[in-house]
């Protein structure tokens, strides 16, 4: 005899794989039913204890989470906020900064907004690099496109000049100036990164913003502040860093200057607290690496150690030939990137090279108009190295070229899509 139990048709009495008596008619456990309940979690309970008794002796602790001097879950609170006047798309607005020499500071941005579409609006943080400032502009180029935009000044100035309350000044005396541990809350890095994080709270927390849609990009130092804070914000959903990169103890424009005059002690603090590499690790959103050739600041050695210490799955890259270092919001890849991720649609790449004697070939992810091999036989600074080109042959989204000396220092294939995206393939030094 059956019945329906649950929408499952079963038998009256059966017994099961360990022998329990099921009377299903009566709904009575019998004797033989208890007895093996008891017995089964007896054996479980042994079984538990020792799973867990061997997992205490034979399991590595578990690593935290490198997240340096930040308290991210005090930086991830929506910060206090007065807003100022509003001009076109964009409004000023003050928000609340981490103290200073225990004192309160205030942070100076632009809030850029659209006007069309429909909220909640996509956005994104914008970051500026050295000499730069809180762009309007910046904001209002990504408010035309659709996104709310928070430009945040990272110097402690406001839109006339010094803020009384403003955070550090961003020279290269103040980034580098010799400090102790006791001090690391009062340097300019640790006063940025806050900054920036604190910035994507108040931009979460307004009711025309998809929190869920939130990106960041920076150009120069803040492509350098856009590496630690994808490294330790998992908010984020897509992060663009141009130019900038960590290893610049190894090499950088700084390297022989501003951390070359810092004490040794010192300069080991710093490298360990506020270089890049010690949180690129840490990055789980789609990030695009954008940088030329020839960058004076962030030259491509330091730059292909930091993009490998992000996931493959993570990791996107773009080297451009002399790709112009400056403050520029136009590079159609970054805004590119930024829409396709958040779209969660695929950016087009260049696969792995494949090297031989004679060849160069990889794969591009989407069709590609023209391609390009380039590469340097040239030792010496990467800033100074001559790059070579030559044509590549397209086959549909196979890439080929003749490999053009026998031992190149460096070599990549470029490409340009038919929307106009320039990509690249990583670097190789040649060998096969």
């Amino acid at each position: 005899m059956t019945k329906n139990i649950c929408g499952r048709e079963v038998q009256s009495s059966r017994r099961d794989e360990i022998g329990f008596q099921f009377e299903l008619r009566e709904l009575k456990p019998t004797a033989t039913f208890i007895a093996s309940l008891r017995d089964f979690f007896k054996a479980l309970v042994i079984a538990l204890s020792l799973f867990i008794l061997a997992g205490c002796q034979t399991s590595p602790p578990r690593q935290t989470e490198h997240t340096g001097p930040w308290n991210l879950n005090a930086l991830y609170q929506t910060p206090s906020a007065t807003w100022g006047s509003k001009t076109g798309l964009v409004q000023e607005v003050y928000y609340e900064g981490e103290p200073l020499n225990g004192k309160p500071t205030r942070v100076f941005a632009y809030l850029g907004r659209p006007t069309k579409g429909k909220a909640p609006y996509p956005a994104v943080v914008l970051v500026h690099g050295g000499g730069g400032k809180a762009f309007s502009a910046w904001a209002e180029h990504w408010a035309e496109r659709g996104y709310v935009a928070l430009a945040m000044d990272l110097s402690g100035m406001g839109p006339n000049g010094r803020l009384p309350d403003g955070a550090p000044d961003q020279s290269d005396q103040t980034k580098f100036r010799n400090f102790s541990e006791s001090e690391i809350k009062e340097m300019w890095t640790y006063h940025a990164v806050a900054d920036v994080i604190r910035g994507h709270s108040l931009l979460a927390s307004l009711p025309e913003v998809d929190r869920n849609r939130i990106a960041i990009t920076g150009i120069s130092w803040g492509g350098y502040l856009t590496c630690i804070v994808a490294g330790l914000d998992h908010r984020l959903k897509a992060a663009v860093p141009v130019y900038g990169c960590g290893f610049l103890g190894e090499n950088s424009v700084w390297k022989e200057s501003s951390l070359a005059r810092m004490t040794p002690e010192a300069r080991a603090l710093w490298l360990r607290t506020f270089d890049p590499s010690q949180y690129l690790s840490g990055v789980q959103c789609p990030i695009l690496f954008l940088n030329g050739t020839h960058d004076f600041a962030y030259p491509l050695d330091s730059y292909q150690k930091s993009y490998r210490l992000v996931k493959p799955r993570f990791r996107h890259v773009s080297v451009v030939m002399k790709l112009a270092h400056g403050h520029i919001w136009t590079n159609k890849e970054v805004d590119e990137f930024i829409d396709r991720t958040l779209r969660r649609e695929e950016f087009p790449e260049i696969a792995e090279l494949q090297l031989s004697e004679k060849n160069v070939k990889a794969t591009s992810t989407e069709p590609l108009k023209e391609a390009q091999l380039i590469y340097t036989t040239e030792t010496g600074p990467w800033q100074q190295k001559k790059w070579e080109t030559i044509p590549a042959t397209i086959a549909g989204r196979k890439i080929s070229a003749a490999m053009p000396v026998e031992n190149p220092v460096a070599v990549m294939l470029t490409g340009t899509t038919k929307d106009g995206l320039r990509i690249s393939s990583e670097y190789s030094d040649g060998k096969h």
